[in-house]
């Protein structure tokens, strides 16, 4: 989701009131005295009214029909004293309150009345702020032209003013209208610029925000992977910053992208993670975005009363918001009852004045029905506070049942991964088993070094070594997939790898390569399943200096006088493909100094920089190039290190297996 950003006037803009929050002892010590005040008949009008529109901003998200209340009654005393900075806070303040309880009529009415106001005093940076809260009424009522129409005319004024800030926010919001309305061009560029002024000025919640935009604008173009870059280096702000709610929906967002790609086990990590910090903030919206996830995740693992668990939740939030808006749509009814309450007191109060020459009993008679009214409206707010109290305490005990549930539910997780991590971890052992150690490595390729860098607790890349009738046989392999899928089939490729050697006693690379196709169909073969799974890898044979090679998608790279030559693999894997050929072996004779390389696609696949691009072929060759004059042991250092820091803040996609001989 994107996010839009929107600027209220005056008192809006220090309120940090949350909905469920407790009040602190110095906001409870501040309410107090702003009653004190409203309280006391013999304070200036003016005063009172300020002091209104002051408690407006404790009750706005927890009591609105109360907030609407009290912006009513401070907007009615400044009208009668014409009192112009009053009238335009006010009228700001009722255009949000009305746009939030769904009278989007009466929101426009008042958000153009505190806009008139600011013309005539010339007042721009506040004209600039009310336009953008004007398209922010439009963008919400997807009407995109009109929002547009406002925003753009918003950022004009702040131009001239040469506001930063208000720029960037400006750049955002219309970069959001834009990718609503199928313009990715125009949204990228407002966001780029957007991100640039932010950046500047170090604002770390705008540059996240901004970070968060566009990531979701990748997610819509289908590019995963970037926006997962953008997704961790927003997240990593809000960390920082502590800024939970913003955590909670990155990891949402996350979640969803994962799911998308078929990666359930992060997808539901990210989730998890999402509804533990939503249940602790105890925002319903935002338990129920992640419930709503979580049960597709787990019917995706057949794990159906999770699933079932999860839809529970998500319907039990989803009912708890549609109870919220019945409520709103109540208290907008009460607000107007209660405006016309007011509106007839302030007549009688008209009439007072121009009849004060009238009977002392006229006099009482009218001061006795406003005291009666008074009453009548005394009792009837006490009613509907009492009324938000009791739906206020259901929905803590319905939060807090399902923090119970949830809860069991984490602990019963929690197990359950810790039995398969335990399993996982000895399966490492086992394949860890099967690779040749480094001191059988030393024994035959002395000057050389192995990268190997598993994506996760095991990997699906393997390398390979293996002495024959004077052959010294070494390879790079990729097996289909990562993690245990790619482990299972890396078991099984490595086994056909040693059968071609050591019962066929073959050392020519190509027929290696042919045998251990056989092999590993007739291992899959054997399933009624059809498989498809298998390898690519680059194999090598080394006699005296006599190289040998044949690659299935993986190719061979030689270092020599500063040069990089390449020979190029079958483009057909170990496993079932349609159009089967021999593979190709072919023969180099090695020079002294020459350096070997052969390596699986994992390092170059890898996404990271600046830009969040793959690192490619093309920059591997220039960094092998470059620590051509280290040793074997100095270059696997240099290389390492400059994957980690392209790396950096990014998810290893894949495994990495890069080995280096020289001659």
């Amino acid at each position: 989701m994107h996010k839009v950003s929107a600027v209220f006037l005056f008192f809006i803009l220090i309120s940090n009131s949350v909905y469920g929050q407790k009040r602190t002892k110095a906001e409870q010590n501040s309410l107090d005295s702003l009653n004190a005040i409203t309280s006391n008949s013999s304070n200036h009008d003016t005063i009172i009214a300020n002091a209104l529109l002051a408690k407006v901003d404790y009750y706005y998200l927890t009591y609105p029909d109360s907030a609407i209340l009290f912006c009513e009654m401070g907007k009615n005393i400044f009208e009668k004293h014409n009192h112009t900075n009053g009238k335009s806070g006010s009228y700001a303040w009722m255009g949000y309150l009305l746009e939030s309880q769904g009278d989007i009529e009466g929101a426009l009415e008042y958000m153009y009345r505190s806009l008139k106001i600011f013309e005539e005093t010339n007042n721009k940076e506040e004209q600039a702020s009310v336009l953008n809260n004007i398209g922010f009424v439009f963008y919400n009522q997807h009407d995109w032209e009109k929002s547009l129409e406002y925003f753009e005319s918003s950022l004009r004024i702040k131009e001239k003013l040469g506001n930063k800030q208000a720029i960037a926010m400006s750049y955002n919001n219309l970069a959001v209208v834009y990718v609503d309305m199928g313009n990715m061009e125009k949204s990228f560029y407002y966001l780029s610029n957007s991100l640039k002024l932010y950046k500047e000025m170090n604002d770390k919640p705008g540059i996240s925000m901004v970070l968060n935009n566009i990531a979701d604008n990748y997610r819509i173009k289908g590019e995963f992977d970037i926006a997962l870059g953008y997704l961790q280096n927003s997240l990593k702000i809000e960390l920082e910053l502590g800024d939970l709610q913003g955590e909670a929906i990155s990891y949402e967002n996350m979640g969803k992208i994962y799911f998308k790609q078929g990666k359930i086990d992060l997808a539901e990590k990210f989730a998890l993670q999402s509804l533990n910090l939503s249940k602790k903030l105890g925002y319903p919206d935002d338990i129920k975005q992640a419930a709503l996830l979580l049960s597709s995740i787990y019917e995706k693992q057949n794990k159906g009363i999770d699933a079932l668990q999860m839809y529970r939740l998500y319907i039990t939030m989803r009912d708890s918001l549609n109870n919220g808006e019945t409520q709103k749509n109540v208290a907008k009814q009460q607000a107007k009852y209660k405006y016309e309450k007011l509106k007839a007191i302030d007549d009688i109060e008209n009439d007072k004045r121009l009849g004060i020459e009238k009977e002392a009993k006229e006099k009482q008679q009218v001061i006795t029905m406003a005291i009666s009214i008074g009453l009548a409206f005394v009792l009837a707010f006490l009613f509907f506070v009492f009324n938000r109290l009791k739906v206020a305490r259901r929905q803590k005990k319905l939060i807090e049942q399902q923090n119970s549930i949830v809860e069991s539910a984490k602990n019963m997780l929690e197990l359950k991964n810790k039995e398969i991590t335990d399993s996982i971890s000895y399966a490492k052992r086992i394949q860890t088993a099967i690779l040749p150690s480094e001191k059988l490595v030393k024994q035959y390729l002395k000057k050389s070094f192995i990268l190997y860098k598993p994506k996760d607790i095991v990997a699906g890349d393997f390398y390979w070594l293996e002495h024959k009738n004077e052959s010294i046989l070494f390879a790079a392999a990729d097996c289909t997939g990562h993690g245990v899928p790619g482990a299972m089939v890396s078991v099984v490729c490595n086994n056909a790898l040693n059968r071609s050697v050591r019962e066929q006693g073959l050392t020519d690379p190509g027929m290696i390569l042919d045998k251990t196709r056989e092999l590993v169909l007739e291992e899959f073969e054997k399933s009624d399943e059809d498989v498809n799974d298998g390898m690519d890898i680059a194999l090598c044979s080394i006699i005296g200096n006599k190289l040998s090679y044949a690659g299935a998608y993986n190719p061979l790279w030689i270092i020599r006088n500063n040069e990089c030559m390449e020979w190029g693999a079958n483009k057909q894997p170990i496993g079932k493909f349609e159009n089967q050929e021999k593979f190709t072996t072919h023969n180099v004779d090695l020079l002294q100094g020459d350096t070997i390389y052969i390596f699986t696609d994992g390092f170059i696949d890898q996404f990271g920089g600046e830009k969040g691009k793959k690192f490619k072929a093309k920059a591997l060759k220039e960094l092998l190039l470059n620590v051509q004059h280290k040793t074997m042991e100095e270059q696997q250092i240099l290389i390492q290190n400059a994957f980690e820091k392209w790396k950096e803040n990014v998810e290893q996609i894949d495994d990495v297996c890069l080995i280096g001989v020289r001659f």
